[in-house]
């Protein structure tokens, strides 16, 4: 029988009805949308689990991340307070401070307003990490000229008390300087006469160190000439036999010849405190403009961390930088917070 012949029921015009459409919209959508959701695994070969293109598949979750005082536009557009407030609503367990000759960390302050300012911080509720200072280039704890170099060692003993007023127990020191690029008015120090002057220096502010119960970090510099090598650096601090003299690692501050990764384990148990500075190779400017915003370098940070866990390395990761942002000041410290959470796989 010809098909077109058979009697169809009342009112099927032999063209769809509005209800097989809608179905067959809905499940040609449905399928869409499932092709689409299942494309990036099939275009990557990428499995369900941590996408290491967002974040670090492993946890970090012992280190603490902490953020350095010159990322914001301090003292000139915002106070003490409101630094470290922004640094806890940002989510950083602590904050870096610098001791200077002006603000509120310097020779003008005493006990009395550095115990202050800790209650400040505990009442905000963030750490304060370390006690940093841009003094050690001004006045060269091993400068050829003996008025800074005593000058040197009796702000270097002001940072101590402070930090200890303050209830902080990391205190950055750099011991000496070969040469200081930066500065027109450094005469450069034979390294043989740099290692003993630093010697000498370190090991009066040791004793202080060991009374005060703080711990006096030895920071690598590298463009200073001075304890070039993570085996120098070890050597320098064994020499005084005193769990008061530590390491403190800049990322940054090595990156122009070396890598950091391969400091980490030569160095272990003696890195006491850490700055995280990103540092980019792309440049040929060797100034401070060449330390850039967290993961906008060439800093292999997988291959650090893994190096830092292994050493099991539980204290501060320090972004350290010099240039707040001219406009919004408090985008910087988000991002840093958030590169941060991605570097220890916090994220989320």
């Amino acid at each position: 029988m010809n098909p077109q012949l058979v009697p169809r029921p009342c009112g099927d015009s032999g063209l769809p009805t509005r209800r097989a459409a809608l179905k067959s919209s809905f499940a040609a959508a449905a399928a869409g949308a499932i092709a689409a959701t299942a494309a990036p695994a099939r275009e990557t070969g990428k499995k369900a689990g941590p996408d290491d293109r967002r974040a670090s598949p492993t946890r970090y979750g012992k280190m603490k991340k902490s953020i350095n005082l010159w990322a914001f536009p301090y003292p000139d557009r915002m106070t003490l307070r409101e630094c470290l407030q922004l640094a806890k609503d940002a989510g950083f367990d602590g904050i870096e401070l610098n001791y200077d000759l002006e603000s509120d960390l310097s020779p003008k302050s005493g006990t009395k307003e550095f115990q202050a300012i800790r209650r400040m911080a505990d009442e905000i509720g963030i750490e304060i990490s370390g006690l940093c200072s841009f003094l050690f280039w001004p006045y060269p704890l091993v400068s050829n000229d003996l008025q800074k170099r005593t000058r040197g060692l009796e702000l270097a003993g002001m940072i101590g008390q402070a930090a200890h007023d303050l209830g902080v127990k990391n205190v950055l020191l750099v011991p000496g300087a070969v040469d200081i690029p930066w500065r027109d008015d450094h005469e450069p120090v034979p390294n043989d006469l740099c290692d003993r002057r630093a010697k000498e220096a370190v090991g009066k502010l040791a004793l202080q160190a060991e009374k005060l119960d703080v711990y006096l970090n030895i920071e690598n510099i590298f463009f200073n000439g001075y304890l070039m090598t993570p085996f120098e650096m070890n050597a320098f601090v064994d020499h005084f036999d005193s769990e008061h003299v530590r390491i403190h690692f800049d990322t940054g501050n090595i990156m122009i010849f070396q890598h950091p990764e391969h400091w980490i384990p030569i160095m272990d148990r003696r890195i006491q405190n850490i700055h995280l500075k990103e540092f980019t190779k792309k440049g040929t400017d060797h100034s401070l403009e060449c330390f850039r915003p967290l993961l906008d370098g060439t800093t292999n940070w997988p291959a650090v961390m893994q190096a830092l866990d292994a050493v099991n390395y539980e204290g501060f990761l320090t972004f350290e930088y010099f240039h707040p942002y001219q406009h919004y000041p408090e985008a910087l410290i988000y991002q840093t917070s958030d590169s941060l959470d991605r570097i220890l796989g916090k994220l989320g």
